[in-house]
């Protein structure tokens, strides 16, 4: 089954702060940005609208690094200002390379950003541009997973593209064992049975009870992002059937 409102083709890429700052993962790579902006215009041909949430820990890393001084509440404020810069430095590097882009958040930032609206973020997407989505949900306690998820059910997205440095989900982390199983495709109870990290628990119920697919890819391959909008088998799938392979 599939989400029932999804509009064909339109799809919303997650991905961390950290992997702006490039190697280090802080402040903005200027190869990484570049590379970034390249593999979205080289997508965006084969998509109905693609928007995109960032996260903002190459700025500010909040939860439990936060300094004694700083309440959890302020610390995600922070973090939300944090995603809007961030949202700032894509849209500039966006169009760069000649993609229409703009860039929106859940709250508005005065002269700088307008605010988050579902129907005029469509209207965005339907217009042939990229959609920036600062701002997290607007509100403390929510992880840029749920934002992405949260935005994708608002916007139509058929499918949410978590990009990472990892290319899929594993039996276990690949990086500490070596015959770790990358699966191609699994379903939403498999990946829950076999506590898989796929993203935070409140994302994952809200994809699961909406019917919303997850693809998770290595964004650092050139072409792969091109790859999974064009619907072949790269990274890892997770959806209400799943494969579980």
């Amino acid at each position: 089954m599939e989400n029932g409102n999804a509009t064909p083709n339109r799809f919303l890429v997650k991905f961390s702060g950290e992997y702006l700052g490039g190697e280090g993962g802080s402040g903005f790579s200027a190869k990484r940005l570049a590379q970034v902006s390249r593999e979205l215009k080289q997508a965006q041909s084969h998509a109905n609208g693609i928007a995109v949430v960032v996260g903002g820990g190459n700025l500010f890393r909040g939860g439990r690094a936060l300094p004694e001084l700083i309440g959890r509440v302020t610390g995600d404020q922070i973090g939300m200002l944090a995603t809007a810069m961030n949202a700032l430095a894509l849209r500039d590097a966006f169009r760069e390379v000649g993609m229409r882009t703009e860039s929106v958040c859940s709250f508005p930032v005065g002269g700088v950003l307008a605010q988050f609206e579902p129907d005029a973020a469509r209207r965005v997407l339907d217009q042939g541009s990229v959609l920036v989505l600062a701002g997290g949900t607007g509100n403390p306690f929510f992880t840029t997973d749920t934002t992405a998820c949260l935005r994708a059910l608002e916007l139509g997205a058929q499918t949410v593209i978590k990009a990472t440095r990892v290319d899929g989900i594993y039996s276990d982390d690949p990086e500490k064992n070596p015959n770790a199983v990358r699966y191609d495709h699994i379903s939403y109870d498999f990946a829950l049975s076999n506590r898989l990290a796929v993203m935070d628990a409140t994302a994952f119920t809200l994809c699961r009870e909406n019917e919303l697919s997850v693809r998770v890819i290595d964004l650092g391959i050139d072409g792969n992002l091109q790859s999974a909008i064009k619907g072949e088998t790269v990274g890892t799938l997770v959806d209400v059937s799943g494969g579980n392979s």
